[in-house]
């Protein structure tokens, strides 16, 4: 092929061809060139030396299957559109430089899209990506399909990077380039999983997928076994000493970390002195050691459905910071001075030893409070009745009830789910609840507040400035959101309000989330009023915390699976026992946002585990019928939750062959265009298991 100019359009400097190709095959060409910037196209079908003239804009990239992908620019309401011919081949979380275009081509078919179009001019920073699918391998060569469908197409695996790895093994694929004019990223297998199908495989491929760690350095295992037990004379001395106190856990049944206890003793005074005691993980966890560097890369412990994935070494949460039964421990302990109408008088934070006097289970607690009997009866319904004062308390003042069920699964010893439950939380749980909530508030009022007492942010005074804290807060829901929940609540009979202050709000939240209990549409309103929340972060800039209506907030009682608790402990320990200055704001808060980062990533890959699960429990029950509530319609389908199990399947729009159904967004629904048929959030269906995808995590239905 040659290509020569002429000005036989009238306009010098276009291009036209003298070859012998295709023409397909010549626009194909065409189109690379202008896509690696050696040609601009001024309109469709022509083309000019050198680039676009225009704006150029850096944005982050995000990979869509459709080939619709999209660019987010600050200070842009909208996203780009990039389509795959303009994309320069960029992955998802990649930063590129774009240029705005007014038409672009999908393939040689010209069309007009909705919002702003670009294309991508340069790939600037390629951020590092990881894959995990299952391995396809002939005598040449070898690909691997992402089960992530953020990347639309096969990685090409040469032999010389395949490893040890076997054809149908579930690996982990880290990309390594993009050659021009190749259709497929090339990877290197740098894990493999295990077979497919096997449920650690899948569980690790889960973690892997969301850069969560799915093993133990063996480095930190050997740091964490030379670590001994603190809890000698010399230390205990040095603390106060509350070993002979009532003191006891209370915890799932299949617990193995312990990190928070409560006791109770009766004051000479007449009141009670309740308290929550933490395990004292920072005085074996040092700074800057490589156990503390690998509890910060972690940030959290993961609960996946059938494991637990630690963010500290098992030496030390299962047994040196667990507060176990019959042993002295380590603690960072709140000690409340409360009368018998759960007034706090006093309060304390002092580091102590303590000695659990005994292990309950959520369940064993619960028939306690039920029947009034069993081990330190007394103790726990003193506690149960101070809890529930302090909870009527919280939601007098503007706290926002969520008892929303949460799915748990029966597993075989393979991992399989034969069956799925719902857990509720029940007074044994709001006791503990309730008395973790105070003292995190005690711990954030006792560095937040001002020395006047005063909240600064509310009344726009202080004697003098607070220092740099770890804060956990709660932003105010958005105006739209609320009047989105309110809407659709409407639509099955329910009032909420959507505007007025932060108390209005509350409160007709509480009310809604009662009117719709034990209703069919109880769990997708429930789940929509938590999705019109902000999600809480970590942050060094107290804003409040929303949704328990309290001005200060922190997280000071899990260090054992949450390394904020941690950094709440040591900033603790250098305010009020050494005296210290206030550590620089600038360092704490990008600990904050990596914390805030991980905890999102780490209930991503919570919920995808739960969904894996969900998907291979329907996928024993092919051709069953069961009934469901449409959770959500779209204009590629309606979404429905089964009732039995509230496992989400799609029934897709082109399987309802009675009509042409067209999706109307304002009212959430999906309308028949002869029959007039709607189909709408909240309607119960019967459905049928159509099909499911374990490498997706999909599910789809059939109306049966």
């Amino acid at each position: 092929m040659a290509l020569v100019w002429s000005d036989a359009d009238g306009e010098d400097g276009y291009i036209r061809a003298a070859i012998d190709l295709p023409r397909a095959d010549v626009y194909d060409v065409l189109a690379l060139l202008a896509q690696q910037g050696f040609l601009r196209e001024v309109s469709p079908g022509r083309y000019a030396l050198g680039q676009i003239k225009g704006e150029d804009m850096i944005g982050i990239f995000d990979r869509r299957h459709n080939g619709m992908h999209q660019v987010t620019v600050e200070g842009h309401d909208e996203p780009f559109t990039v389509l795959d011919d303009d994309d320069m081949q960029a992955l998802t979380g990649d930063k590129v430089r774009i240029q705005r275009v007014q038409g672009r081509k999908s393939g040689r078919n010209w069309r007009t899209m909705g919002g702003p179009q670009a294309r991508v001019i340069e790939v600037v920073e390629r951020v590092p990506h990881r894959y995990v699918g299952v391995l396809q391998r002939n005598n040449k060569y070898a690909f691997v399909t992402p089960d992530n469908r953020s990347l639309d197409r096969d990685l090409y695996i040469p032999n010389e990077l395949l490893g040890k790895a076997k054809d149908g093994d579930k690996v982990v694929v880290d990309f390594q380039r993009w050659p021009a004019f190749s259709k497929n990223p090339i990877g290197k297998v740098v894990d493999v999983l295990g077979k497919k199908g096997d449920n650690t495989a899948e569980m690790h491929a889960i973690l892997a997928e969301y850069g969560l760690p799915y093993r133990y350095p063996k480095a930190v295992e050997k740091a964490a076994d030379r670590i001994s037990d603190g809890c000698t004379a010399d230390e205990i001395a040095r603390r106060e000493d509350l070993r002979e106190v009532c003191t006891f856990t209370i915890d799932p049944a299949d617990a193995k970390d312990f990190d928070d206890a409560l006791s109770l003793r009766r004051l000479d005074n007449g009141h009670w002195e309740a308290g929550v005691h933490i395990a004292d993980v920072t005085f074996y966890v040092k700074p800057d050691s490589i156990i503390d560097k690998e509890a910060f890369s972690r940030a959290t412990s993961v609960y996946l459905v059938d494991r637990t994935i630690p963010m500290l070494p098992e030496k030390l949460c299962n047994q040196l910071c667990s507060l176990r039964q019959d042993e002295d421990k380590l603690c960072f302990s709140c000690l409340f001075e409360m009368d018998d109408d759960a007034n706090v008088l006093k309060s304390r934070i002092v580091r102590t030893c303590i000695r659990s006097n005994r292990r309950f289970t959520y369940e064993e607690a619960q028939d306690i409070i039920e029947t009034g009997k069993g081990d330190f009866a007394a103790e726990v319904l003193q506690l149960d009745r101070l809890a529930k004062q302090l909870r009527a308390r919280r939601f007098a003042e503007g706290a926002i009830a969520f008892d929303r069920a949460e799915v748990k699964f029966k597993i075989d010893e393979n991992g399989t789910p034969i069956d799925v439950f719902f857990k509720v939380s029940k007074d044994a749980n709001k006791l503990v609840e309730e008395f973790m909530l105070l003292a995190n508030r005690t711990v954030a009022e006792a560095i937040g507040k001002v020395a006047d007492g005063s909240n600064s942010r509310a009344k726009g005074k202080s004697s003098r400035k607070p220092k740099t804290f770890v804060y956990r807060v709660h932003d105010q829901p958005q105006p739209e959101k609320l009047e989105n929940l309110s809407s659709i609540a409407s639509r099955f009979g329910h009032k909420m309000p959507a505007t007025g202050n932060n108390k209005v709000i509350s409160q007709g939240i509480n009310a809604l989330m009662k009117d719709i209990h034990d209703r069919p549409e109880e769990n997708m309103l429930s789940m929509l009023a938590i999705r019109s929340m902000a999600k809480a972060v970590y942050t060094t800039e107290n804003i409040g915390h929303y949704g328990l209506a309290f001005d200060y907030y922190t997280h000071f009682t899990s260090p054992i699976r949450r390394y904020p608790d941690c950094m709440v402990h040591r900033l603790l320990d250098r305010y009020l026992f050494q005296q210290g200055r206030s550590v620089p704001r600038e360092q704490c808060e990008e600990q904050c946002k990596h914390c805030s980062d991980m905890e999102q990533l780490a209930a991503t890959a919570e919920r995808a585990s739960i969904k894996y699960k969900q998907t291979e429990y329907l996928a024993a029950r092919l051709g069953q019928t069961f009934e469901g509530t449409v959770s959500g319609v779209s204009e590629w389908g309606i979404y429905v939750e089964l009732n039995e199990s509230k496992c989400e399947g799609l029934v897709p729009v082109r399987d309802l062959k009675d009509d042409h159904y067209v999706y109307d967004e304002k009212n959430f629904c999906l309308i028949g265009r002869r029959t007039h048929k709607r189909y709408t959030l909240g309607d119960t269906l019967k459905v049928q298991v159509a099909a499911v995808n374990l490498e997706r995590r999909t599910i789809d239905f059939a109306l049966a």
